[in-house]
């Protein structure tokens, strides 16, 4: 494979524009390219794209039904922010565009701070500062070899 490796998650919503609001208020934005009214590309980073499905456009992907992301747990998708303050400003903006902030509690472990959010259709985000030296050192730190 030649090039960056691409994500595409994809997410079936019952209001697209709803969803679409939601998202451009945590910080993503539309690919007008990819966009037509029963789904939206929303770019969340250089190669990390979310694409918002329609009921009836999600079908065309998949034979399973939509599951009901206020009934069922799923997948757990956690971006990152540059500071604590722009993962609460984030969780902020997404409330007011219909989301639910902290479904379950904060985490702050004071090198790394996080927060939790559903979208109007019940898909759980959590938004996460790290500080960059411990995400450069990792969870568990490589060892020096013996001399």
């Amino acid at each position: 494979m030649s090039g960056p490796q691409m994500i595409f998650v994809n997410l079936p919503v019952s209001d697209l524009a709803a969803s679409r609001a939601f998202m451009e208020a945590i910080g993503t934005t539309n690919e007008p390219k990819f966009t037509d009214d029963t789904a939206a590309c929303m770019v969340a980073g250089d190669n990390i794209f979310f694409m918002l499905l329609t009921h009836d456009k999600y079908r065309q992907f998949s034979p399973l039904p939509a599951a009901d992301a206020k009934a069922v747990g799923g997948p757990l998708l956690c971006l990152s922010r540059p500071s604590r303050a722009a993962v609460d400003a984030d969780i902020a903006a997404g409330v007011a565009a219909g989301g639910t902030a902290d479904p379950t509690p904060p985490q702050d472990y004071g090198m790394m701070y996080g927060r939790s959010l559903l979208d109007p259709d019940g898909h759980h985000f959590e938004l996460m500062w790290m500080d960059p030296a411990m995400a450069e050192q990792g969870a568990h730190p490589v060892e020096p070899a013996d001399a």
